[in-house]
């Protein structure tokens, strides 16, 4: 078991987590507390991006003033979908993202941690605590019933 391993078990939430945003910058997490946020893997290329791109952006719209975020990690890990020079995030294997290795701990889905494909979903809570976990075939309006509950709407 690595360091990086045994500090993700140790993690209370997803605010303790630092990530790198499309220009490789820097941003920690903790700028969520208080805020519902949806956490996806995404490709440019997969079958699942259009009306996933949609219906995020609907919902985004639609909660962004109730508190809800939305952050999606490309991900190239599936099928080669998401080509190019993004910054790209590792979520399954030894070199996973430690935030993608907290979540999954904390959520595994029905077949183990491993991630299956892209646009698998986390709903984590205002104290960044991961409630969910939604398949990649699950629509983002199929959880808007959840995403409502946490924002207390």
């Amino acid at each position: 078991m690595g360091a990086a391993e045994s500090s993700s078990k140790l993690a209370r939430g997803i605010h303790e987590f630092t990530v790198k945003d499309a220009r490789g910058n820097d941003v920690e997490l903790s700028r969520y507390k208080g805020k519902v946020v949806l956490i996806v893997n995404v490709a440019s290329r997969c079958g699942l991006t259009n009306s996933n791109y949609n219906e995020l952006g609907q919902l985004h719209e639609k909660y962004k003033d109730e508190g809800l975020e939305i952050l999606a990690f490309p991900c190239n890990q599936f099928a080669g979908q998401e080509p190019g020079s993004n910054e790209q995030v590792d979520v399954n294997g030894s070199n996973a993202a430690p935030l993608y290795k907290f979540m999954k701990s904390e959520r595994g889905g029905l077949f183990g941690e491993r991630i299956k494909w892209n646009f698998t979903k986390f709903l984590v809570d205002k104290e960044g605590h991961v409630v969910n976990r939604y398949a990649p075939t699950s629509s983002p309006l199929n959880i808007e019933n959840d995403i409502k509950n946490l924002l207390g709407a």
